[in-house]
């Protein structure tokens, strides 16, 4: 085994040992808090994360950082609440309120498959993990991490909330498998796709965006359902909003026309981070390809 991050592991193991053992709120606000000191150690990152959320916003800078150093406690609190996954699998509906669960039965039902578009905004773990608990077959794609173990860490945490590892995104063989089996797919599309995407408006700024969703809605007739995890006020209490599917414009089936689909997505998504802007990562560098110009031409 290759270990490439054996402070990051030695860190993670004891912040997983000591999260197992308080009670969860307890472990929640612990979790907030080393996510604050986070931008201490990495203060180019906060200020990158800044100038980049200022300009995506068009809000002032001192605003971009208070929005950026809640994101930082959000992912420290999404951190802790996923290391005790094992421990609160069977005890969710405690902390979530769900909203629209009628539409992912809805589209379940019809026997094609499903892929729940998400994004990296309030606890994308726990949400997966729900669906999985309430007798909705789930997949969960990952990627690869540099150290071997906390890519099997992640995938036997997922797998503790009940949900499969499907492998990545670009594995579309695994992903059909599981569409025409009737399954579901959770699918964050906020990430920024590079050359395999295409370019598309997200908060307001063209950034390439995956298209693997919509092309699979067209060939399979999956349907594509976006749900959002958002956390209420900084709490352990968190809201897992289901959306009705997507619909094509002027009556057309989603996915048939690739950039309107896509476009439609990214909208969807952009609302859901102007409501809860603390809670994504804008510590990603969503718009970098296109920035770089990686692209030759670019809309509008």
């Amino acid at each position: 085994m290759n270990n490439k991050q054996p402070f990051i592991w030695s860190v993670l193991s004891l912040f997983r040992k000591i999260a197992v053992l308080l009670p969860h709120k307890a472990a929640v606000m612990l979790g907030g808090c080393l996510g604050a000191l986070v931008p201490l150690f990495t203060p180019k990152k906060l200020r990158e994360a800044s100038e980049r959320c200022a300009r995506i916003l068009g809000i002032p800078e001192k605003e971009a950082r208070r929005i950026v150093e809640g994101a930082y406690r959000n992912f420290g609190r999404s951190a802790a609440e996923f290391l005790r996954l094992p421990v609160m699998a069977s005890r969710l509906d405690e902390i979530m309120t769900v909203y629209g669960e009628e539409n992912l039965r809805e589209a379940y039902e019809a026997g094609k498959g499903v892929m729940v578009v998400t994004a990296h905004l309030g606890n994308w773990e726990y949400a997966g993990a729900w669906c999985a608990r309430h007798g909705y077959p789930m997949n969960a794609l990952g990627a690869d991490q540099r150290d071997e173990r906390i890519t099997d860490l992640v995938t036997d945490l997922r797998n503790a909330g009940g949900m499969k590892a499907l492998g990545k995104a670009s594995d579309l063989k695994a992903m059909i498998r599981a569409l025409q089996a009737g399954e579901i797919i959770a699918v964050p599309v906020d990430q920024d796709a590079k050359r395999a995407g295409i370019v598309s408006p997200f908060l307001g700024h063209p950034a390439s965006t995956p298209v693997g969703m919509a092309k699979l809605a067209d060939k399979l007739g999956c349907a594509v359902v976006p749900a959002f995890c958002a956390r209420w006020l900084g709490t352990e209490k968190l809201e897992f909003h289901i959306r009705p599917a997507l619909k094509g414009r002027d009556g057309k089936p989603y996915g048939k026309d690739l950039q309107e689909s896509i476009d439609d997505c990214n909208e969807i998504i952009s609302e859901w981070i102007r409501k809860y802007p603390d809670q994504w990562m804008w510590m990603y560098p969503r718009w970098e390809s296109v920035e770089r110009g990686d692209f030759d031409k670019v809309r509008d």
